[in-house]
């Protein structure tokens, strides 16, 4: 945090607010679009960021990388009565908003309209601010997307897995909050890096792909 210059900051601060606002409005309006207005009744139906970020997660994501938005309170009863996949499609919604922004923000540099350049003051170049943003989109998604309570992922694989993976899910989804604790916090303590080891690899791969370097 205190060798993170300015231009850094303010590069993570602009994507957060973006990142953040679209993924929880994806997860918003996929409910609503499903039939649940429990969304919408919360004023959760919104591109305001003012109602999606949550504090604690916001400094987390700026300062340490990752993070979290308030969630976005569902019905899951009245989304399954329409549709028995609903629920997964709302929690897919957020992680796929982030690939979107990522694969947008790609273009640009895709294209060679964008040259190389670094900070040099208290500004980011558009070059190091849509890496930034392409990067944190991706790692958001990533992160999301683990099958661990309370993360999108939970929700999906739930859907997805075999019927008795899907019940050892269930098992461990109370504790999920507290394993997450110990891997992001606990385990890098005595140097296990293990959100470190699964997602950075798959971090730049993706990132690789999009911008094609």
């Amino acid at each position: 945090m205190l060798g993170m210059s300015v231009s850094t900051i303010l590069s993570r601060i602009i994507t957060l607010l973006i990142a953040f606002t679209i993924h929880e409005f994806a997860h918003a309006w996929t409910a609503n679009q499903f039939g649940d207005d429990t969304p919408r009744l919360n004023g959760r139906l919104t591109l305001n960021p003012a109602a999606h970020l949550d504090l604690m997660g916001t400094l987390m994501l700026l300062f340490a990388g990752f993070g979290w938005a308030r969630p976005v309170p569902i019905n899951p009863y009245a989304l399954r009565r329409n549709s028995p996949s609903a629920v997964m499609w709302v929690s897919l919604a957020g992680p796929l908003s982030n690939l979107l922004l990522a694969i947008i923000a790609a273009v640009p540099l895709r294209l060679g309209l964008v040259s190389i350049s670094y900070p040099t003051g208290m500004f980011p170049t558009p070059f190091s601010f849509l890496i930034d943003f392409i990067s944190i989109n991706l790692l958001l998604m990533l992160f999301n997307l683990i099958p661990l309570a309370p993360l999108d992922g939970d929700k999906i694989a739930e859907y997805l897995f075999p019927p008795r993976w899907a019940r050892a899910l269930e098992t461990i989804r109370p504790y999920g909050p507290l394993i997450l604790l110990a891997i992001v916090f606990v385990l890098p303590m005595i140097g296990i890096d293990l959100f470190g080891m699964i997602l950075r690899p798959a971090l730049f791969t993706l990132r690789g792909l999009l911008i094609g370097i």
